[in-house]
Formats: C-alpha cells, sequence, structure tokens
C-alpha cells in the first residue's frame, strides 16, 4: 500500500500513477465497457503475473470516494477509459488524466479508444502538447458475436512463421496507406517485432495467391476481456473489387469466435464507406464510436 499511495503525482487533479496491486482493479473498470477498453485491457492482462513496467507502459487511475472509477493507459498509445453513464465523473476524471499526460508530456504516438474519452483528452491537451498530425473523430465501433453472414473464404488462414518475409510487406503498405508513413525500421525493428509476434501467436491471417502474394491479410491486434479486435485488414490493390474482404472477413470471424474470443470487434474510419458496407455485409453492427488522435 506505501507503493499505492506514494504514487500520488498531482493532488490537485485527483490522478495518480497505479501499481501492480492496482491491477485487479483497473480490470474490473474496464470489464465496463469491454469493447471501448480492449485496447488498454490487453496491456493489463499482459501485466498480471508480470509487472506493468514489462507490458511497456504506464497506468494512470482516478479515484473517488476511495474507488477506482477511470484509468488510462499510457504507452505507444495513449487509451483513456472513463465512466460511459456519469458525465461529470468522467469530466473529472480527463481532467486528472489530462493533468498527468501535461506533467509528462507527450511520448504516445497516440490517443485511441472512445470517442468522447478521446476528444475530451485531446481538447485538455491540445494547447499544451504539439500540434495533431491528423483528428480522425469518427470511427464506427462494430461487433459480431455470431456466425457471420456471408461464406468463409476457405483460402484465408493463420500466417506461418516461414511466411513472414511475404507477410511483412503487406503490413508495411496497409499500415502506410492507412497512417501515411512507412513504419519500417529495419530487422529487429518494433514494427517488424509486432509483426512476428501476430503470426507466432496465431493472430495473423492471410490468403497467398501464388504468384500473386498475400491479396488478403488481417490480424487480431488486441484480445482481452472476451474481445478479439480486428486490425489491420487489407485487400492488395490490384484485387479490390472482387468481394474478398467480405469473405476474407467471414474467415476471420469464423476462426476468432472458434478458437480465440466469442465477441470480434473492430472500429474503422466513417468516411470508408466501401469497408463499413463489407463489415455489415459479414454481420458487425455498430455498437459506439473511436476516435484517434496521431502525431
Amino acid at each position: 500500500m506505501v507503493q499505492r499511495r506514494a504514487a500520488l503525482l498531482d493532488g490537485r487533479t485527483g490522478g495518480r500513477v497505479l501499481g501492480d496491486v492496482d491491477l485487479t482493479a483497473a480490470l474490473a473498470v474496464c470489464a465496463r465497457d469491454a469493447v471501448g477498453s480492449v485496447l488498454a485491457t490487453a496491456r493489463l492482462e499482459q501485466a498480471v503475473g508480470r509487472t506493468l513496467r514489462a507490458a511497456g507502459g504506464t497506468l494512470w487511475g482516478y479515484e473517488e470516494a476511495g474507488e477506482l472509477v477511470a484509468v488510462c493507459y499510457a504507452g505507444a498509445n495513449m487509451v483513456p477509459i472513463v465512466p460511459v453513464d456519469d458525465p461529470q465523473v468522467a469530466s473529472r476524471a480527463l481532467d486528472a488524466f489530462a493533468g498527468l499526460a501535461r506533467g509528462q508530456g507527450r511520448r504516445c504516438s497516440s490517443i485511441v479508444g472512445p470517442a468522447e474519452a478521446v476528444l475530451g483528452l485531446w481538447g485538455r491537451l491540445r494547447y499544451y502538447w504539439p500540434a495533431a498530425r491528423e483528428v480522425r473523430d469518427d470511427q464506427p465501433s462494430m461487433v459480431i458475436e455470431h456466425a457471420p453472414l456471408v461464406t468463409a473464404d476457405p483460402r484465408v488462414r493463420r500466417s506461418r512463421p516461414e511466411e513472414f518475409d511475404a507477410v511483412l510487406p503487406a503490413c508495411v503498405r496497409m499500415f502506410t496507406e492507412e497512417v501515411g508513413y512507412s513504419p519500417v525500421s529495419g530487422p529487429g525493428g518494433p514494427y517488424e517485432t509486432r509483426v512476428h509476434g501476430l503470426i507466432g501467436q496465431g493472430r495473423s491471417f492471410v490468403r497467398i495467391d501464388q504468384p500473386g502474394g498475400v491479396v488478403f491479410k488481417a490480424e487480431l491486434g488486441a484480445v482481452a476481456g472476451g474481445v478479439a479486435q480486428v486490425q489491420g485488414v487489407w485487400v492488395s490493390p490490384d484485387r479490390r473489387g472482387e468481394r474478398l474482404s467480405e469473405a476474407g472477413m467471414a474467415a476471420v470471424v469464423q476462426i476468432a469466435r472458434g478458437e480465440v474470443a466469442p465477441l470480434v470487434s473492430l472500429y474503422v474510419n466513417s468516411y470508408n464507406t466501401r469497408a463499413l458496407a463489407a463489415y455489415r455485409a459479414v454481420g458487425f453492427r455498430q455498437v459506439g464510436t473511436y476516435a484517434t488522435v496521431l502525431f
């Protein structure tokens, strides 16, 4: 308990850095919105049995009446999780997290998560941190908890470790198209390590057509709290228009629900009407809205 209370950083805001002893309470906060908090929950579950430091980030908390009511994971991505049913408590929690974030300075590459929390936090930080490169304020958060409504592509399967050299270029092309710059940092770099890790964990899916290489790919980028979040969906440009995304996503959903988690989620930019139509065809429905602030 000494470690826990000594972690108080800013008495004015009520926010403090949480320790390993707070993990159970933090996971309980995240469980109130399993889909919205999956990115943070995945990191916290990694820390259980290890340490928060081993999970690669810092965890902030906000308490009222001695109860932890909101958390914010601050790592490569910053993910605020605040009450969705009490705007006043949510506002005070965001004040607390903004105070901690101003004191620390910007270290993350993005703020991402439920839109109200992300945009509320960014509104409190925008005059203190460097300008954002882009703010994506409307990203439908979608889920499917039943069998896909279209036939799964039987050629979509888990990537194999020996296919890393084929999968990595497809991942890089997707990231560059989506974010606007290449994530490549050389052999053993963080992006390359992540792709390799997802393949090794059985969370990378591809369709490889010879000699064309990877024509569809997707990953389960975050798995936690009974939710598997699909990320990085990509179809080779020369194969777009063939409905590969619908059948490919159906295959990912089928495997994920059968072997990973009962609920599959994703979030997508609202302007990506083709992707939205494809996901709805598979059976995804919107349950909320995400937002992403990119630096």
